[in-house]
């Protein structure tokens, strides 16, 4: 039986009321405010609801354009051939306005970590603390989000990911507001972190009842449709492993382990289950697990429970699942073991240096591996030594780098490009850098933080420029930096200020920012006007050189320029309208 909906039947009451009136009101104000009541009251019926605030920024964008400047001063090259990352320092909702621009539907990762709003100067709104007492703590929170996530969602690839960090404090509120602007169909997990420890010095929040050791990751897909070239992680029982492999594994490099020699060593113990070592073989055992209980008995415990099964090991393992162990489908890859099934698939066992023996033929002892789940433990250890990360000292919510490494693993596209525009300490930055290092990688990040207390420059810079060039222990892991300033404009055309001036001055910026390159001016050039373009493609010596040239939308080529530039091999690209056409538009 279907449930009576008060709420439908006091809002269609209030509706009808609103329309009678209308109907003797011919005040065109007066009509607008009730239209705008009927709207609140038409408004969705299930889901977050808030106060909504508006941040300074917003006012500011209503006079100012934004836009970038680079700090060349900063700049870091490894590599010229290797595209450049980024570090934009501003307010990130400047900083993701321009991104819309550039990079719309392009990121295919997304990890922030964003203020938790615990109310002790954790999160700043409009310049200002929001502390405990605030009566608008959430709300204030849920607006500051919301215009972030709601461009976030519009810059991740058809196939990204968003993954966020999070603590109880907003957990259930994000969850919901995740929900409404991602759609709670494309929500996808929530990775519980231990982060703190009961005991010990490094325990958290010691004066609370209840200890708090653990965070949270809220993971998300653009379109979950399209997630179907993710990785499980695996875990042991013993530790939580960074490592896990594609279906494809070159098996040349991998060194088979005998099985058969593993019973083998075991002579003494097998001699007491009348079992004949030299008649082993897999037809033998397959023989003897049907007649001799002891080693049946033996044998499940010991040797077939060690691998990753999709059966529950409290059933029988079927008769193929043994048979392809005996037949010898295990190999060793560097320090895991890895066991390959009949369908071509691989499984990550125990790591090599925790086995209790090990000899160049067999292992005698192996520890059961298994595909990782929602509950992420030990990364307590990891904070006790992450200050050490980086070679900076941070001590405002700094997160370990295996976790953001293990979360891009798992994405398992190795050429991803990865925003994070709660950038802090840098940790992504570095997370990306090594992983790009131990995998052949070609990832690239995109790092967004304000300077609040100088700390993009004495911090999250730092830190990437220590990881890129080294640091103690730590060899150089090489790669391109550009680091940019948020800056504005002003929103006016006149004769003193041209707008379409102004913004073709700072369209550089943009295209090294959406295609990862330097426009050094002599391989890739920029052309905002025809007479610049004109005696460019009469200087044979820079034809020479070049190889892109990128020119404003209002030049027009002649056929012996395209003809000049076909025979130099010159790449030739339209600066896109796109990048500020809006603005333009709105002062002509």
């Amino acid at each position: 039986m279907e449930t009576t909906n008060l709420s439908k039947i006091k809002r269609n009451k209030m509706l009808n009321t609103i329309n009678e009136i209308k109907k003797n009101i011919t005040d065109e104000e007066t009509l607008t405010n009730l239209s705008m009541i009927e709207n609140e009251l038409i408004k969705k019926k299930y889901g977050l609801i808030w106060e909504e605030h508006e941040e300074s920024i917003d006012k500011d964008l209503e006079t100012k354009i934004p836009t970038f400047e680079e700090e060349n001063n900063k700049k870091i090259i490894s590599n010229l051939v290797d595209k450049f990352n980024f570090l934009l320092e501003g307010d990130n909702l400047h900083s993701l306005y321009l991104l819309e621009k550039t990079h719309k539907e392009k990121i295919d990762i997304i990890y922030i970590d964003p203020p938790y709003n615990t109310g002790s100067q954790d999160f700043i709104y409009n310049d200002e603390y929001i502390d405990s007492e605030n009566e608008y703590k959430h709300s204030k929170w849920l607006s500051f989000m919301s215009k972030r996530l709601n461009i976030a969602k519009k810059l991740l690839d058809k196939n990204g990911i968003i993954f966020i960090s999070i603590d109880d404090n907003e957990l259930y509120s994000l969850k919901l507001l995740c929900d409404e602007i991602f759609g709670d169909n494309n929500y996808l997990s929530t990775i519980v972190v231990e982060s703190g420890e009961v005991f010990g010095t490094k325990a958290a929040h010691v004066d609370k009842t209840f200890v708090k050791v653990k965070d949270y990751v809220l993971i998300y897909a653009k379109d979950k449709k399209y997630i179907t070239n993710k990785k499980p992680l695996y875990d042991s029982m013993n530790e939580l492993y960074d490592s896990h492999y594609n279906t494809i594994v070159d098996l040349k490099e991998m060194k088979k382990i005998n099985l058969i020699n593993y019973l083998k060593s075991q002579e003494k113990l097998l001699n007491s289950m009348d079992v004949t070592i030299n008649k082993l073989s897999a037809k033998y055992i397959n023989d003897i697990l049907k007649t001799n209980e002891k080693f049946k008995d033996y044998f499940y415990n010991n040797i077939a429970k060690i691998l990753y099964t999709d059966q529950p090991l409290t059933k029988k393992l079927s008769d193929e699942y043994i048979n392809s162990l005996i037949c010898g489908k295990l190999y060793r890859l560097d320090d895991k073991l890895i066991f390959k099934t009949n369908t071509g698939s691989i499984r990550l066992l125990q790591s090599y240096s925790n086995c209790l023996h090990k000899t160049d033929d067999y292992y005698s002892d192996f520890c059961r591996s298994s595909i990782r789940g929602d509950l992420w433990k030990n990364f307590h250890i990891d904070m006790r030594n992450i200050d050490d990360e980086g070679n900076i000292k941070f001590k405002s919510g700094k997160k370990p780098i295996r976790l953001i490494k293990q979360l891009l693993k798992w994405y398992n596209i190795k050429n991803a490009t990865i925003l994070d525009f709660f950038a802090g300490s840098g940790t992504t930055a570095q997370a990306v850098l090594e992983l790009n290092k131990e995998d052949n990688g070609n990832r690239n990040f995109i790092l967004c933080t304000n300077n609040e207390n100088n700390i993009c420059e004495n911090i999250t810079y730092k830190r990437i420029k220590n990881v890129i060039e080294g640091y103690g222990k730590y060899k150089p892991l090489k790669a391109n930096l550009k680091y940019y300033k948020c800056s504005y404009i002003p929103r006016i055309n006149n004769e003193n200020e041209n707008l379409h001036n102004n913004l073709l001055i700072n369209i550089k910026n943009l295209i090294q920012l959406e295609n990862g390159i330097e426009i050094d001016d002599n391989k890739i050039k920029i052309y905002l006007n025809e007479d610049e373009l004109d005696k460019f493609s009469k200087n044979q010596n820079e034809l020479d050189i070049c190889e892109k040239v990128y020119i404003s939308s209002d030049i027009l080529l002649t056929s012996i320029q395209e003809s000049i530039f076909k025979n130099n091999n010159i790449e030739v690209y339209i600066i896109p309208e796109y990048y500020f056409e809006d603005e333009i538009m709105e002062v002509m």
